[in-house]
């Protein structure tokens, strides 16, 4: 849902070919979202099965590929507002992948698992102090919006609430640990 979701909005506010989305999502949503660049083009062509997008025009420079150009229709500003609506009004169950990997730890040694967890606690630390960085040069930028904070300091929150857990659960381990 959410590909479409950022595909429909991108084209609401100007026609767009798959590298044009590609490149905004990079540089305004790569924070936040994971869309891969194969997706885009596969969403793109069902949108337009859908009759949601439409192509406007197809062309080619010197020797790159050629490129479709987008435009949302009448029905895809629609069914934008309905996704959208339904993403501010229903909750998602968040599901970690991880915690399959806790779900069977009795599977791996202690040793191991407390290692793993060094690793995955200094990973989202680091996670953490790039995403702190990039928020404070990004929000010098006048021209961000101050929905802009309200989007890092979210992705902020869950990363500070993972280390704490993961900190957490480190010492649960190493407390079991010392009772082997």
């Amino acid at each position: 849902m959410a590909t479409r979701t950022v595909l429909l909005g991108l084209l609401q506010q100007r026609n767009l070919h798959g590298y044009e989305i590609k490149h905004v999502i990079e540089e305004h949503m790569g924070d936040w979202t994971s869309i891969a660049f194969g997706s885009i083009y596969f969403a793109l062509a069902q949108l337009a099965r859908e009759g949601l997008v439409r192509k406007v025009s197809v062309g080619k420079e010197g020797n790159r590929p050629s490129r479709t150009v987008y435009e949302i229709t009448d029905e895809g500003r629609k069914e934008f507002r309905r996704l959208l609506e339904d993403l501010w009004c229903s909750p998602q169950r968040q599901f970690f992948a991880f915690d399959v990997a806790l779900f069977f730890s009795s599977s791996l040694p202690p040793k191991d698992i407390r290692r793993c967890l060094e690793q995955r606690v200094a990973h989202t630390r680091q996670a953490l102090r790039q995403l702190r960085r990039h928020q404070k040069e990004t929000m010098t930028d006048p021209e961000v919006p101050r929905t802009a904070r309200r989007i890092f300091d979210h992705t902020l929150a869950h990363l500070e609430a993972e280390v704490h857990w993961l900190g957490a659960l480190r010492e649960d381990f190493i407390k079991a640990g010392r009772k082997e």
